[in-house]
């Protein structure tokens, strides 16, 4: 009883830690967002360089958690962890004191760097950190920590930036970033070694060449359409690279992603149901907030507040899914979080207009979120339940890739389907690019508001098909997912 309650306790003290780190990362990537303006105003930033200060974060750290996924297995997920902290904590000092935007730039990616350390080892050290009994709670209270940040990002960022300047939004940080650093120093356990099988080098430049190209081509699909050239292009070359990685990965000793990870139904219905809902995560809320804005005429700030009842629902929704996963198959609660987000979307297809309500709004989004929060829990356990510890690493790196990936795919397709019917200047004015002509037409509401509609029924049906497919392999009786050695 007494081991038992030590190891609880050290398994708590791992999970502050990995949930600290998460959250510096990911409070830094949703306060830009609200800071971003007053950076390239100061730093005489262009709009191609403006946005590359927001976009290169999630596009780099996107790029990244697979292989250092691989490498917490090999190096150790301790060291991964401290020197990725490390790193992001070092890149907020240089993006504290950067003179140009092109330092901001590189101290930037610097800090996505560091931060894909970070999030590639969280789930990983909090699911080795806990038994199969309690990890989905402790996996719950981590998905939490990533709803608080969505909420408190965007609203400590503004407070910030209009007391003390942007500046400041990155200095906090450092100080801390290293408390942080020295609490994850004392408690992270040292005794899982470093893996005497070697790194793959090959499967490791392709993957960053694929998914890198692909995510900057997803990065691009929105505004410039899916036609685009250069969008057609990267998305080739990086589909060509996935194809020689996949054949690379099936004849080397040492993969950098083992294939045995998706012989599993189980595990493979897992990973495309990431996929799936996170297309239908983010996409939401950058949607509304730019009909609230665009036709309701709602400052930023406002738009930030209204589409926050998201994030109440993850944080409520989290951690009882990690309950429940005591007594429910992963499988069932994924299931029920998929048709909750279903609900929520087909609903805000329908009442979206520049009429809505605050509560009408308000509760559509605390549902979406509640079936995210119901979601990601379990399908986080079951994948990380379902492998051995020197996989772990790995199989979270995967799903990191694919939580990314979906993310950005949704985005994509959310804006190409919500503006295909505007024309150029009016989707300047919605994007903020500048270079329209003033306020939308009541023409162009009525025709951001049918394509808005119809993006958030595509996002719906998106989560029906998850859960059809989660559902159709749950009635087959598809078995747990086998351990990978």
């Amino acid at each position: 009883m007494m081991a038992d309650d030590a190891q609880d306790k050290a398994g708590w003290a791992v999970l502050v830690a990995a949930s600290s780190g998460a959250l510096l990362c990911f409070l830094n990537l949703s306060a830009l967002n609200v800071a971003l303006p007053a950076v390239a105003h100061s730093l005489r930033a262009s709009p191609t360089q403006a946005s590359w200060i927001l976009l290169s974060y999630m596009l780099v750290s996107t790029v990244c958690i697979l292989s250092f996924g691989r490498l917490a297995d090999l190096w150790g997920r301790r060291r991964l962890f401290l020197a990725g902290l490390s790193l992001f904590v070092a890149a907020c000092a240089a993006c504290a004191l950067a003179p140009t935007a092109e330092l901001m730039l590189a101290s930037r990616t610097a800090q996505a760097i560091g931060a894909a350390g970070v999030m590639a080892n969280a789930s990983a050290l909090v699911g080795d950190a806990f038994g199969r009994r309690k990890m989905g709670l402790a996996l719950g209270m981590l998905a939490m920590v990533a709803a608080l940040a969505q909420v408190v990002g965007p609203l400590a960022g503004g407070f910030v930036v209009s007391w003390w300047g942007w500046r400041a939004l990155f200095m906090l940080n450092v100080p801390i970033g290293l408390c942080v650093l020295a609490w994850s120093w004392k408690v992270l356990p040292r005794n899982a070694a470093a893996q005497p099988e070697r790194f793959d080098l090959a499967g490791a430049a392709l993957s960053l060449i694929g998914i890198g190209c692909v995510t900057y081509a997803l990065s691009m699909a929105g505004t410039r359409g899916w036609t685009s050239t250069p969008v057609w292009a990267f998305m080739l070359i990086g589909f060509c690279a996935f194809g020689l990685f996949a054949a690379v990965q099936m004849r080397v000793a040492s993969p950098l992603v083992d294939p045995s990870l998706f012989g599993d139904p189980a595990r493979r219905i897992a990973y495309a149901g990431i996929l799936l809902l996170s297309m239908a995560q983010a996409a939401p809320l950058l949607l509304v907030a730019l009909y609230l804005q665009a036709c309701l005429g709602l400052q930023p700030s406002e738009a930030g507040l209204r589409i926050a009842p998201v994030a109440l629902g993850m944080l409520m929704a989290a951690p009882v899914a990690g309950v429940l996963l005591r007594r429910l198959r992963a499988e069932s609660i994924c299931v029920g979080g998929m048709l909750l987000a279903a609900c929520a979307l087909t609903l805000l297809a329908v009442l979206l207009r520049p009429t809505i309500g605050a509560v009408q709004l308000s509760m559509c989004l605390w549902v979406l979120g509640l079936g995210i929060g119901s979601f990601v829990t379990p399908n986080n356990a079951s994948i990380l339940q379902s492998v051995m510890p020197q996989r772990r690493g790995i199989a979270n790196g995967v799903r990191s890739t694919l939580q990314n990936t979906g993310i950005m795919i949704g985005t994509a397709l959310t804006l190409s389907v919500a503006l295909a019917q505007l024309p150029s200047g009016s989707q300047r004015i919605i994007m903020g690019h500048g270079g329209g002509t003033g306020p939308l037409s009541s023409a162009d509401v009525t025709a951001f508001t049918q394509g808005a509609s119809a993006a958030l029924a595509v996002l719906a049906l998106l989560c029906l098909a998850g859960a059809a497919l989660i559902a159709s392999a749950r009635r087959r009786g598809a078995p747990a997912a086998a351990t990978v050695a």
